[in-house]
């Protein structure tokens, strides 16, 4: 399957990209470590442990790695065993995590290893993969990102589909330009905590795949 990245945004994701991710993860995180230390004292008290969410994501070709968060949720579950759903689960330190977007930090240590950018569509669930059409699958074509061009413009408060488009315009036209206007709207957004939630979820409904292969 051909890539939807150009050979300009290839040369710099390889030689500018890739580099500066790493170089800023790993001053972001000297930088930021009193904060870090800070919340996850705070998820120890107040969530338990672990303190460290990790969950396997698909990446850059659809490549799993652990993708590492705090903890927002409590592990309750029902008289089954079954886990709570995430509106009973999610406490209000855990949405004030979220609503700072400081449960990401933990993805610090994602870009600095190569699993992550600063900037890409954000890593979705593994079971996800099986439900994209063709075109949708080309959200793989770059690495996953802390924040990207879906996540400035409504972020959970849009529509799967929407959020797809915003995913494959973002892969067909990155640049530096580009990563830097979605970051400084990042921290834009971070402020006015814009789009945390769906109208109907405390977190975002499942994907559960397109109206033409329901239609199959």
């Amino acid at each position: 399957m051909k890539s939807y990245v150009n050979r300009k945004s290839l040369f710099y994701i390889k030689y500018i990209k890739r580099p500066m991710d790493a170089f800023l993860a790993f001053f972001a995180i000297l930088f930021l470590s009193p904060v870090l230390i800070t919340v996850a004292a705070l998820v120890r008290v107040k969530l338990g442990s672990p303190v460290i969410f990790h969950q396997d994501r698909p990446g850059k070709d659809g490549k799993i790695f652990g993708l590492m968060k705090f903890r927002s949720m409590t592990d309750e579950r029902d008289e089954k065993g079954e886990l709570l759903s995430d509106e009973k689960r999610l406490t209000p330190f855990g949405k004030r995590l979220r609503s700072l977007s400081l449960d990401e930090l933990p993805e610090f240590f994602n870009i600095l290893k190569g699993d992550m950018s600063f900037v890409g569509p954000r890593p979705l669930l593994v079971r996800y993969l099986k439900r994209y059409n063709k075109e949708q699958l080309h959200r793989h074509d770059v690495l996953p990102g802390l924040t990207g061009l879906a996540q400035v413009n409504g972020r959970n408060a849009i529509t799967w589909e929407k959020k797809f488009e915003y995913d494959l315009e973002y892969v067909r036209n990155v640049s530096l330009m580009l990563d830097i206007k979605i970051l400084f709207m990042t921290v834009f957004k971070v402020f006015k905590r814009e789009g945390i939630s769906s109208e109907t979820n405390a977190t975002m409904e499942e994907f559960w795949g397109n109206e033409e292969k329901k239609q199959e």
